[in-house]
């Protein structure tokens, strides 16, 4: 029904710089939230930033200041743009989106990507 699928990990030195995107797809009728989560080994998951359709954001404490969400919503894309990455930020990084498809059209659910690799290097 809705697939999301994330890109732009990858390997940068402390410092640096990426931008991940996550592009919702299906029988979609409309999309509230969407979410960047990220996971690394032996962690739990962990909320990173969040957007809902009018544009609110909300972040972790730990990347305020260093990350910005934004999405577009005639794409179905939301956007993690990570700036000053440190050591600590290295994760899986997977999106969600609360998404009404045209088969419910009274009902939120949530749908996740599989994640993209982010790895920071000291």
């Amino acid at each position: 029904q809705v697939q999301l699928v994330e890109s732009g990990g990858g390997l940068v030195q402390a410092g640096g710089s990426l931008r991940l995107s996550c592009v919702a797809s299906g029988s979609i009728f409309s999309i509230n939230a969407m979410t960047w989560y990220r996971q690394s080994p032996g962690n739990q998951r962990e909320l990173v930033a969040s957007i809902t359709s009018g544009g609110s954001t909300n972040y972790a404490d730990s990347v305020k200041g260093r990350f910005t969400i934004s999405r577009d919503n005639a794409k179905n894309t939301v956007f993690l743009q990570m700036s000053s990455l440190k050591p600590e930020d290295t994760a899986v990084y997977l999106c969600n989106a609360a998404v009404r498809t045209r088969a419910t059209m009274y009902t939120y659910n949530v749908y996740w990507g599989r994640g993209t690799q982010v790895t920071v290097s000291s």
